[in-house]
């Protein structure tokens, strides 16, 4: 670790943030200049929508969604259009600031007036989303997928998704919202960091038990109830493909501003947090994109009020110790001189 900054060259530069090293003319950078700005769930979701709009059959993997504050009037004369035309209809809405993290600042909603536009909102634009009402639940509860990808470049456009992911777990059986259990965060929301708080929240030491599991133990669950894992994988595949060839322009003017070809510069990749929820029709649909996803390979366990220690957690080596691996094997800056 170079606390105050290195100056010579080395074959790859581990940062911990984001792209920001002006001085580094060779070798590979772990981040590419503009992601973390092109991931936050403003820039994400104008960036997939446009792609809606062009191709809505191919990207139809997002949920509607809508800019606060400046698209609320849209929202509310959407969502009363929609009801009109089908009184059944009774969506729920989740609201995601758009830099929170950690699930910080989320919250359901009903109707578009209950939307808290005191003051907050007019500093803090966010992303309000139809809510997924009916995911797929294993053992009563409602849980995400988070899966790591390597984009190890945008010219050509090269992207690896590590095999095996992690699956995070609500902490209270799934109901379908209603007024009366919209706040329950452990029951809707699947942030890791929120669940862990819950009296219910189980560090195991297995990968296919607990709070936090593997995607590959819930694939096995799937497969051996019949459902087709194969068509789920592939549909994941195009998922991931389609959503990083919606932020590749972009991405391209950042970098090209950044390391402009012909000068000497650095080459870039980056590991992806995606995040995908998965429908009870074993659909996949897109929650967001992590540009900075936690590679941590234990956890804090509280020994006594207070008193915290760091213990090993076995799902998250086994999934996150490969995707490291994988991608030092991937990038590999000494294959090019063997080869040679």
């Amino acid at each position: 670790q170079f606390p105050f900054g290195r100056r010579l060259p080395c074959d790859i530069y581990w940062h911990g943030v984001s792209f920001h090293d002006n001085d580094i003319f060779s070798g590979q950078v772990n981040k590419f200049p503009g992601m973390t700005e092109m991931v936050r769930k403003i820039t994400l979701s104008r960036a997939v929508r446009t792609m809606q709009d062009l191709f809505p059959l191919e990207y139809n993997f997002y949920p509607r969604s809508w800019i606060l504050p400046e698209e609320f009037p849209l929202f509310v004369d959407e969502v009363r259009m929609m009801k009109d035309s089908d009184p059944s209809w009774k969506p729920t809405f989740i609201v995601k600031p758009d830099g929170g993290c950690q699930g910080d600042g989320i919250y359901l909603i009903k109707d578009p007036s209950d939307i808290r536009l005191t003051g907050s909102i007019q500093s803090r634009p966010a992303v309000v989303q139809e809510y997924i009402c009916k995911p797929l639940l294993v053992d009563k509860l409602k849980f995400d997928i988070r899966l790591y990808v390597l984009l190890k470049s945008l010219e050509p456009l090269e992207i690896y998704i590590a095999k095996d992911g992690l699956s995070r777990f609500c902490t209270e059986p799934y109901q379908e919202p209603t007024l009366k259990n919209l706040h329950q965060v452990f029951m809707h929301l699947t942030n890791y960091s929120l669940n862990i708080h819950s009296g219910n929240f189980i560090h195991s030491d297995s990968v296919n038990t607990g709070s936090k599991r593997t995607f590959s133990s819930i694939l096995c669950r799937l497969s051996s109830r019949g459902a087709d894992v194969k068509k789920l994988w592939s549909d994941i595949i195009s998922l991931v493909i389609k959503t990083i060839i919606a932020l590749t322009p972009e991405l391209k003017v950042y970098y090209q501003s950044d390391i402009p070809s012909g000068k000497p510069g650095p080459t870039c990749f980056q590991i992806l947090g995606f995040d995908i929820l998965l429908m009870k029709n074993l659909k996949p649909m897109l929650l967001e994109v992590n540009a900075n996803p936690s590679m941590r390979i234990e956890h804090e366990q509280e020994l006594s009020p207070g008193v915290f220690e760091n213990v090993p957690s076995p799902v998250d080596e086994e999934v996150k110790v490969a995707v490291i691996r994988d991608t030092l094997r991937l990038v590999d800056p000494q294959k090019k001189k063997r080869k040679d």
